[in-house]
């Protein structure tokens, strides 16, 4: 009993000293609220108003059907220029994509041949280029294949795909990328935060305190583990009921409550490594440049930001040991598909087991540390 009276105590004094650091209070407010809804709105849905220009040199039917098939909102109305135009305007970048029609190109086309378009893409405008590209050879393609079938008489296909998109009917980004931001905030926030306040003890001479009270390297160790554990518990399920489904109106299938017990046993795990960051550490300087080492692998090869079986099986396998993966695999479950516990129970001991293994390496490295100082 008077272990957790410590451990619980101690806690209580982390809040009390997170209180006082505004700089960290507006980290955590500002990663829950304007950072989720950035990273959710941030890149375009859809292509927006792209300029396109275009070098007619057939001045066919076809050519005047392929023009008039870009239309706003995807596109501007497009320039028409000649050759020497279609460079000057890529050098200064007045457009985006400049679409060259060859001269008898609707001729070739209608006599079998296979004539080419030449597309030049602005990838330095690198959100529009991608999609935009996709969009101007399926316009091309459509207009191509109704121009061809009225003077050909080409028979239909005699099947067709009927694809139904599950979980996310119209595709919106912002249901993908809120969700994924909550999971790295909480990964990003639980080390920072823990780590922070080791070095905040060391540098304001309180760690030397601690040591002369009859309190062991376990118990200071989980006081910091749970205190900042429960800061970033609390911000992630606020952001999810106010930013997520408040704000950006993001639908959440499955149950939160499932999900933020997932977060708690994913913390005990991230915790634990920021405090082994913290004991590695020697000022705060130190320890962002050591946090960006470690999230950087964690964040964006856990899956949230691409799909893990795209990735090299070398990868996949080594990226196993990290506690982000299944949470990343367990979260995108609950949420997104509705999953319950008897879907992901397989994530929550392999999160257990690799949060025992990384407290454990912690509290060895944390007692080395204190023992050093005392």
């Amino acid at each position: 009993m008077r272990a957790l009276a410590n451990i619980f105590h101690l806690g209580v004094k982390e809040f009390r000293s997170l209180q006082r650091d505004y700089a960290m209070l507006a980290l955590i407010a500002w990663a829950f609220s304007l950072g989720v809804y950035s990273s959710a709105t941030g890149l375009p849905e859809t292509l927006n108003n792209a300029p396109i220009a275009v070098v007619d040199e057939d001045r066919s039917q076809l050519s005047s059907q392929l023009i008039d098939a870009f239309q706003p909102p995807y596109f501007r109305p497009p320039v028409m220029i000649d050759q020497a135009g279609m460079d000057r305007g890529m050098d200064t970048g007045l457009y985006t994509f400049t679409l060259d029609i060859p001269p008898d190109f609707q001729r070739d086309l209608l006599a079998g041949r296979s004539p080419s378009l030449q597309l030049n893409v602005d990838a330095t405008q690198v959100g529009q280029a991608f999609s935009g590209a996709g969009y101007i050879q399926s316009i091309v393609g459509t207009e191509v294949q109704q121009f061809v079938q009225r003077y050909r008489g080409d028979s239909p296909m005699l099947t067709g795909l009927a694809p139904r998109v599950l979980f996310n009917p119209n595709l919106t980004q912002a249901w993908f990328g809120s969700v994924m931001e909550v999971i790295n905030q909480i990964t990003m926030l639980s080390i920072i935060l823990t780590g922070a306040a080791l070095i905040r003890e060391r540098e304001h001479g309180t760690v030397e305190h601690l040591l002369v009270m009859p309190l062991s390297a376990f118990e200071i160790m989980l006081a910091k583990v749970w205190s900042m554990g429960l800061v970033v518990l609390v911000a992630a399920a606020l952001s999810l009921e106010l930013v997520v489904q408040g704000w950006l109106a993001v639908p959440i299938s499955g149950s939160v409550a499932l999900f933020l017990l997932a977060a708690a046993l994913h913390l005990f795990a991230t915790t634990s490594m920021g405090i082994f960051l913290g004991t590695v550490a020697r000022s705060m300087p130190q320890l962002g440049l050591l946090t960006i080492l470690v999230l950087m692998p964690l964040q964006i090869l856990s899956g949230g930001t691409t799909p893990r079986e795209s990735m090299p099986e070398l990868v996949q396998f080594i990226m196993l040991a990290a506690p982000t993966t299944h949470f990343v695999a367990l979260a995108q479950a609950i949420l997104y598909r509705g999953a319950g516990l008897d879907i992901v129970w397989p994530q929550l001991l392999a999160i257990i087991g690799i949060g025992s293994a990384f407290f454990v390496a912690a509290l060895t490295r944390f007692r080395k540390t204190i023992s050093q100082m005392a």
